[in-house]
């Protein structure tokens, strides 16, 4: 065996679940605040994706230069959607609110269809062909860079939730959103922030993302399961299982197409979330409820 391939394949394998992980983060954040699934989530991405790929082709812009007006546009976006449309659902029972996220959903795939077509489109940047190497690993400066980026976001949330106070104040609105109605909080307002920065780390994960995949509009159901997977994976909730669950997931579809075929990602993934609810149902970093 190979050592050094394997290690190779391991270390793409991390970068990109460190983009996986940005994208499950914005799942877990709006679930453990609002408490609503967000079923369009992969959907968002893809819409994100897109937008990169418009914006190269209409002005050259590299998607990393794309990822703050994007993730911009994201978080009113975000913030209109659940203000406007999911707000009113948030006292519904939960097949209602399923039912409303999903016909979004469907709205986007088709909107995406409709606009560009079922064609799929790239980003081509020069540095996609270069290499940094670091001893025998041989790292993609595409993926390097995505991976990054995908850690730059998640350390400005945490550091948002943990340090502002309106950071603290969803916090609260988490741990206990009637204590914070009581308290004087502005309960909605806080649930409409949550979703637009959920929305924004979709944002920059579809921008990173973009470099490392075509995209397509099929896409989006496949990366709103590898979300829920994921989440499930590191728990549901959790900001941190989030990313770790994002680099066991990408880890593990790396090995999958090294060993095995890369078809076979689907497998080891499901594989490993099985594993983790026999073993540990509330996730790896998850906490009973």
């Amino acid at each position: 065996m190979d050592w050094t391939l394997v290690a190779n394949v391991v270390a793409a394998g991390l970068l990109t679940g460190l983009v996986y992980g940005l994208m499950a983060l914005g799942l877990s954040v709006i679930f453990g605040v609002v408490r609503v699934v967000n079923f369009a989530h992969g959907e968002m991405m893809t819409v994100a994706m897109y937008a990169a790929v418009a914006l190269f082709a209409a002005w050259k812009w590299d998607p990393f230069l794309a990822m703050l007006p994007v993730a911009l546009a994201f978080f009113f976006l975000g913030y209109l959607l659940q203000a406007g449309l999911i707000n009113p659902f948030i006292t519904r029972p939960e097949h209602s609110q399923f039912m409303l996220l999903v016909a979004v959903a469907i709205i986007m795939v088709n909107a995406l269809l409709m606009s560009f077509g079922p064609d799929a489109r790239n980003v081509q940047v020069d540095y996609q062909l270069e290499s940094f190497e670091a001893g025998p690993l041989l790292l993609d400066k595409a993926r390097a860079y995505a991976a990054g980026a995908a850690l730059a976001a998640a350390a400005a949330l945490f550091a948002f939730f943990r340090y502002t106070l309106t950071g603290k104040a969803i916090r609260a609105c988490a741990d206990n959103w009637l204590g914070a109605k009581v308290i004087g909080l502005d309960v909605k307002r806080l649930y409409a922030l949550t979703f637009g920065l959920g929305s924004a780390c979709v944002a920059v994960a579809g921008c990173a993302m973009v470099l490392l995949v075509d995209v397509s509009p099929p896409l989006g159901p496949y990366y709103t399961l590898l979300a829920f997977v994921i989440v499930i994976v590191g728990g549901l909730g959790s900001m941190g299982g989030a990313l770790l669950g994002g680099v066991l997931i990408g880890v593990s579809e790396a090995l999958a197409g090294l060993f095995i075929t890369p078809s076979a990602k689907s497998m080891f993934s499901f594989g490993l979330l099985i594993l983790v609810l026999l073993l540990r149902p509330q996730g790896l970093l998850g906490r009973r409820a």
